[in-house]
């Protein structure tokens, strides 16, 4: 059973080490140290989850609030219209992201931007992001884009172009407040509303035909 993220470990270890040596200078400082760890530790939780079976599911892949839903072409992978659903994270969701649905990695683009905030519609073009494109075994194609945000600074990913992925898999995480996008078929039977809130590997948020 994961209690943290791997990537979170460094961080609650260094607030661990702030907080002691804060012990021997001043109890405000205890306190204040100790209360950042808390935080740290609680934004780097990894819970399991019940993933969902059943051929055709797709699952959030990141816990949050749906921002937007939409029809628009997608030139990076598919060149052509899908359906795009937006999940805004923040700093208070659980940011580690899981795969949508099961398939083989075929493609991984990463792309350097900015850091506006990932509430913004435009921080899907403009900031910092990672692309991925997932090809199901029925030959559908789903693309996932992990986007930094305002505060947000690095992007991490656990998964290779080639690798086989299973619906609900641990695939990465953005540090510190983000935006996941994902791209579905045309037809894809939704099963979600804008501004719902979605637990990633839990929450099925379409139906794809097979």
């Amino acid at each position: 059973m994961r209690l943290v993220a791997k990537p979170g470990i460094p961080f609650i270890l260094a607030g661990l080490i702030a907080t002691a040596i804060a012990g021997f200078l001043n109890g405000w400082l205890v306190v204040a140290f100790g209360v950042l760890t808390c935080f740290v530790f609680w934004f780097f939780r990894d819970p399991e989850r019940p993933i969902p079976t059943g051929a055709g599911l797709i699952v959030a892949p990141a816990d949050g609030k749906i921002v937007q839903i939409r029809e628009e072409q997608e030139e990076r992978f598919l060149h052509g219209r899908a359906i795009r659903i937006s999940i805004f994270l923040n700093i208070f969701d659980v940011h580690v992201n899981r795969i949508p649905c099961a398939g083989k990695i075929r493609e991984m683009v990463y792309h350097p931007g900015k850091f506006l905030a990932a509430n913004l519609d435009k921080a899907s073009s403009e900031n910092e992001r990672q692309a991925i494109l997932i090809e199901t075994p029925t030959g559908q194609r789903v693309v996932v884009i992990q986007i930094a945000g305002l505060i947000a600074r690095r992007i991490v990913s656990w998964i290779r172009p080639g690798d086989s992925v299973k619906t609900g898999d641990r695939f990465g995480m953005i540090r510190f407040g983000s935006r996941v996008d994902t791209f579905l078929p045309i037809g894809t039977k939704l099963c979600v509303q804008l501004g719902d809130r979605v637990k990633g590997g839990e929450t099925i948020i379409g139906e794809v035909s097979r």
